[in-house]
């Protein structure tokens, strides 16, 4: 199975349109245009009934001491934990490719419905907890909101977007489910996966 995307070229740096927010002279960041990068994907293999996507960050700090404060970095050695950015189960086995844009335009406070284009459903991403406390933007993250790594970090991030193709239609969670949860439910039904990884840091400091 290859997957490719017009948006983001394999190991490059991801385009600030695509990410959640991007650097500014006055206050470190800016929220961007949060648009949902081109996906596009074939030669699946024999059997597909449904594909499920997963887009997360294996970089984010482990512990949120340093994260964000004035004077302080959040060092390379600091150990690190995934953050979840799109989950996407039941794409439909006919389906090829995702347009940039389709399933997210925008930064939306509270967060987008579950329920995504191509009849899919979408699970929660991790800015629901990320913004748990924040009174204006607390609420059900779910579908795609893109890379917005801590300003001070000296490590520039990782973007996996990875496909499944899976020989089951519907993938067995609900609700409010989450990759974890959509990375249990299909072991044992991925026939073929394939990735896609950019590359972001809001840290003037770091290059990519």
């Amino acid at each position: 199975m290859k997957l490719w995307s017009s948006s983001i070229r394999d190991g490059a740096p991801i385009p600030g349109e695509f990410a959640f927010a991007v650097p500014a002279s006055a206050g470190h960041v800016a929220l961007s245009s949060n648009r949902n990068p081109h996906l596009a994907w074939a030669e699946n293999p024999v059997g597909t009934k449904s594909f499920a996507l997963i887009c997360h960050d294996p970089d984010v700090p482990s512990r949120g001491d340093d994260v964000n404060q004035e004077g302080r970095t959040v060092p390379l050695t600091l150990p690190r934990v995934d953050f979840f950015h799109w989950v996407v189960v039941d794409i439909p086995a006919g389906i090829g490719e995702i347009m940039a844009g389709s399933f997210s335009d925008g930064v939306v406070a509270r967060g987008k419905p579950s329920a995504g284009p191509l009849e899919t459903r979408q699970g929660l991403n991790d800015y629901t907890g990320w913004f748990a406390g924040d009174a204006a933007m607390a609420g059900d993250y779910f579908g795609y909101d893109g890379p917005c790594p801590p300003w001070n970090d000296e490590l520039p991030h990782r973007y996996v977007f990875t496909l499944y193709a899976l020989d089951i239609e519907h993938v067995d969670v609900a609700g409010r489910f989450t990759g974890a949860d959509v990375r249990k439910a299909i072991d044992g039904h991925v026939l073929a996966q394939a990735s896609i990884t950019g590359r972001y840091t809001l840290n003037p400091a770091v290059t990519l």
